[in-house]
């Protein structure tokens, strides 16, 4: 697993994908955080990581589309089901190693939330102690920053299972933008639906209907386990495929 995950992290490096993947992820974080909260002249953050979210429209499927598309059109799938690891281990190498970049880049961004506590230790100074609270709240940062994590983590999942099942890896994209705007939409939906059984499944369905605890600076630990599970079924999923081809 460790010599996949290696060999996967080091392939995001070799071609475009991982400069491209970066460079965009960090120039619309700074730009949303500069249209939301720098615009609205507040340190309310909250509407900043739900508009990142909806980036993940874009930027999850560049991360994962050539996961495991690529080795079907580099004729290496072969390799890789005959080589001495099991399918869990060629897996998990592969998603740890988009893991790694997405987290990475995500960390990379809170830089940007650097200019908002400054700002705020400066409009301290300039006021009296009772003041003090002025500034951007580190426990809603902490907390978006955790579901946006979670969430990502999902989609990633989701990414690299609709890679295993093509070797066109525009096709993989396509598909994998399909299923997270529908995901993320299905909230907008379900307002408009009376219907108590129907509402239920679609907010089981949707995943921001479980940020907004996040959203308030609180871990939810529902939604931590819904969100790893998520992540489980679709790593399950990728790994019956994967071990249908080697057996079938």
């Amino acid at each position: 697993m460790i010599a996949i995950y290696k060999k996967e992290l080091r392939s995001y490096f070799i071609n475009a994908i991982g400069y491209v993947y970066v460079g965009v992820f960090l120039a619309a974080a700074a730009l949303m955080l500069c249209y939301t909260t720098l615009a609205s002249q507040s340190y309310n953050t909250s509407s900043y990581f739900t508009m990142l979210i909806f980036a993940f429209i874009i930027l999850i499927p560049l991360l994962t589309m050539k996961l495991f598309a690529e080795e079907k059109k580099l004729r290496t799938e072969q390799l890789l089901l005959t080589a001495p690891v099991s399918i869990w281990g060629m897996v998990l190498g592969k998603f740890l190693a988009a893991l790694t970049l997405f987290a990475g880049t995500l960390l990379a961004s809170c830089i940007n939330f650097f200019p908002l506590y400054s700002y705020a230790n400066e409009e301290r100074a300039a006021q009296d102690y009772a003041s003090s609270h002025i500034g951007p709240s580190t426990a809603q940062i902490v907390g978006c920053l955790i579901g946006v994590f979670l969430i990502g983590t999902a989609f990633i999942a989701i990414g690299m299972f609709v890679s295993s099942l093509t070797e066109n890896q525009l096709a993989a994209a396509v598909i994998t933008i399909s299923i997270i705007v529908v995901m993320l939409l299905l909230n907008i939906v379900n307002e408009y639906i009376d219907i108590y059984a129907i509402r239920f499944v679609i907010d089981w369905i949707c995943v921001l209907s479980r940020f907004s605890a996040f959203a308030n600076g609180y871990i939810d630990f529902a939604a931590i386990l819904y969100y790893l599970s998520l992540t489980g079924v679709f790593l399950l999923l990728t790994v019956r495929v994967y071990d249908k081809r080697r057996w079938g």
